[in-house]
């Protein structure tokens, strides 16, 4: 059995370069997955992925382990705990560490004003209010469970983000005056979280977001220029084609405070702006080709 120990419920975006961090530091990787054949092909690449849901826990943890949640909640709740709150709760003696990916979109619109860890939740979406929920349920469980919550801006990574969607034939660019919008980092996510497991403080609330919140359209003209390739064609969000979901991201509007991290968790962003962390996505891929 290994010293540390990872289990994921969700094997995501995030959850997948925090756990393959840790991996190659000797960590042991557990997950769920939803099908049969994504159980196999993890288990293929010396992953412990278990078919969700799972029916007991106990069977399927070791005795010292760091657990993360990257699994959205729905109209029923948060569906780790709908299914194990009270397994959990008497399996605490087991976990070191717990970590919820949450999102920003707990705070809401503020017509572009500031928020930090402290700031009331006021969210304005559906989405955003199920969020709220289930950061409480998880937070509710501490101390007993040592449960933390990482509130993400917009993620992007190697094969996810700008530089993708410039790549779209027939790309836009949204214009709203005013708007602007925090991102993150996939790598600078996995750093939070690792920094936190180094020093847990069950019950903390951390906002991930990077330096610089900014209009979208800012970010997918520096996409392009990357590549070399026109930048989309600007259209006015009024008018634009969306979908109902990408029309609710704009109805948020907020400038999210990063300074926690730094000071309580010794950050130092990897990817600062999005321009650190797109000229390094693409060197990657133009490496991989």
């Amino acid at each position: 059995m290994a010293e540390n120990t990872l289990f994921c419920f969700g094997y995501g975006f995030s959850a997948r370069c925090l756990a393959e961090r840790l991996r190659n530091k000797g960590w042991k990787i557990a997950t769920t997955a939803r099908s049969s054949e994504k159980c196999a092909a993890l288990c293929a690449q010396g992953i412990d992925a278990h078919l969700w849901p799972i029916g007991s826990l106990s069977e399927v943890w070791d005795e010292k382990l760091h657990v993360l949640i990257s699994a959205a909640p729905d109209a029923d709740g948060d569906p780790v705990l709908a299914q194990h709150r009270e397994e959990i709760m008497s399996l605490a003696d087991r976990i070191e560490w717990l970590g919820y990916l949450s999102t920003t979109a707990v705070y809401g619109d503020r017509k572009g004003g500031w928020v930090d860890e402290t700031s009331e939740l006021q969210p304005a979406s559906a989405r955003g209010a199920r969020r709220v929920e289930a950061e409480k349920a998880w937070l509710d469980l501490a101390p007993e469970v040592p449960a933390h919550v990482f509130r993400l801006a917009g993620i992007y990574g190697p094969g996810r983000g700008p530089l993708e969607k410039v790549r779209v034939p027939d790309a836009k660019r949204v214009i709203k005056e005013g708007q602007v919008f925090g991102r993150t980092h996939i790598e600078d996510i996995a750093n939070v979280c690792e920094a936190s497991i180094a020093r847990p403080n069950p019950g903390s609330v951390y906002n991930v977001t990077d330096d610089l919140t900014c209009p979208p359209q800012e970010v997918l003209e520096y996409a392009a220029d990357l590549l070399s390739i026109p930048h989309p064609q600007a259209v006015d969000f009024e008018t634009a084609e969306m979908s109902a979901m990408a029309r609710s991201f704009y109805g948020e509007n907020k400038r999210v405070s990063n300074e926690k991290i730094k000071s309580e968790l010794g950050i130092t962003l990897k990817y600062p702006t999005y321009r650190e962390g797109l000229a390094a996505d693409l060197a990657r891929i133009n490496q991989s080709h």
